[in-house]
């Protein structure tokens, strides 16, 4: 009989790479087939789940990064019974926001949060799929931060430590918890 495979692992065999895509040279990690199979997304979201259930790293709000964090972090948030915010792209919320503006490889982009989403004091996971350059949730963390909140951790599916994201993430204070790594794949 084979063992089981590690969640890791198992999770690794479900995220494909898509080769030059945007654009080439590029090991585009679709995380897509892992939403796709019902078996596959209960993993994921329970590996997530079983983590922030420990009372330590329980949050008060789970946050998400625009938009793949959206779909895991409702979950996660659903699973926790606390609450859900989306940290969307700029112009995409009706409400008054924060905004935070971070350098992408070939410009920049906005991010933004309802004033009210949440409150001083609050522990707050942010979650997205992947960690590349990091700029994405340093940004979000930002943003928590400009309302007050206390972002505990940042998670993410994938990170891609040779983009350097991770690092700069963990040496600005935030502590990460991924699942799968692709170094240097």
């Amino acid at each position: 009989m084979t063992p089981p495979l590690a969640v890791t692992d198992y999770l690794r065999q479900h995220i494909r790479t898509v080769p030059d895509w945007p654009t080439p040279g590029v090991q585009f990690r679709d995380i897509t087939p892992l939403l796709q199979d019902p078996r596959v997304f209960r993993v994921l979201i329970d590996a997530f789940v079983h983590r922030y259930m420990d009372p330590a790293l329980r949050p008060d709000v789970v946050a998400g990064l625009d938009a793949r964090g959206f779909i895991i972090g409702a979950v996660v948030a659903y699973e926790l019974n606390v609450g859900f915010v989306p940290i969307r792209k700029k112009g995409k919320l009706p409400f008054t926001t924060v905004q935070e503006t971070f350098e992408l490889e070939y410009g920049s982009a906005t991010v933004e949060l309802h004033t009210d989403a949440v409150k001083t004091g609050q522990r707050v996971l942010l979650i997205d799929d992947l960690i590349a350059t990091g700029g994405t949730m340093m940004a979000g963390k930002k943003l928590l931060e400009k309302l007050g909140a206390r972002v505990t951790e940042g998670a993410a599916i994938v990170d891609l430590p040779e983009l350097g994201g991770s690092q700069r993430l963990r040496e600005a204070g935030l502590a990460l918890f991924t699942l799968v790594d692709f170094a240097s794949a």
